[in-house]
């Protein structure tokens, strides 16, 4: 069994109960709610309506102990579209959902890797190789004769950028994080013999670190 959008304190200790009674069970997490709590939501914000919804601190403090207790199996985006004039609607009435493809890799960094709580080989791990083992994806390896096709992403863990929804590569502009500076970003990604870039940040890419 496999759970989806763990988001709160007691959906954690049931997986890690039931893990130690050696059921077969992994799990995911977003990283909205690793990094927001319902306190960060701006009043009737149909931009931060999700499902599950944003919890507490609390809820997030636990969420991050089991990341980095690796209770917690993968990261996924939850990534969910929707046109503004969707979103542009009284609270109740707007679908629920966000944008998070392109913010996940920021995000996780920005919120995990660069405060310890994961390493950079814990990230890599939660964010490919374990979810292709885990629905047995032929991917998430560099291994000769394993991966039909090159599927190759390289991240500057470093470099700073601001997330603008207007630059998105996503017909969606529903993200919680507009306006947010993430340490961070995907540069180029390989695959199937194409290669990728983001053209998008180029001022940014003057504060590379060594």
């Amino acid at each position: 069994m496999h759970i989806l959008h763990v988001s709160t304190w007691g959906a954690v200790e049931i997986i890690k109960q039931s893990k130690y009674l050696g059921a077969p069970v992994t799990c995911e997490v977003c990283p909205h709610h690793f990094s927001l709590t319902e306190e960060d939501m701006p009043p009737f914000d149909t931009n931060w309506k999700m499902n599950p919804p944003l919890r507490t601190k609390v809820d997030v403090d636990i969420i991050l102990a089991a990341l980095k207790d690796g209770v917690i199996d993968c990261i996924s985006t939850d990534h969910a579209p929707h046109a503004t004039y969707e979103k542009d609607a009284p609270f109740d009435e707007a679908p629920f959902g966000i944008v998070g493809l392109e913010t996940a890799v920021g995000v996780t960094l920005t919120y995990l890797t660069h405060k310890g709580i994961l390493t950079p080989l814990e990230t890599i791990r939660m964010m490919s190789t374990r979810p292709a083992e885990i629905f047995r994806l032929d991917a998430g390896t560099l291994k000769p004769g394993r991966t039909p096709i090159a599927q190759v992403t390289v991240i500057d863990p470093n470099i700073e950028w601001t997330f603008d929804v207007s630059k998105t590569f996503s017909k969606g502009r529903n993200s919680p994080y507009h306006g947010m500076t993430l340490r961070g970003k995907t540069m180029l990604t390989f695959s199937g013999g194409n290669v990728y870039t983001d053209a998008l940040y180029p001022a940014e890419r003057h504060s590379l670190r060594s």
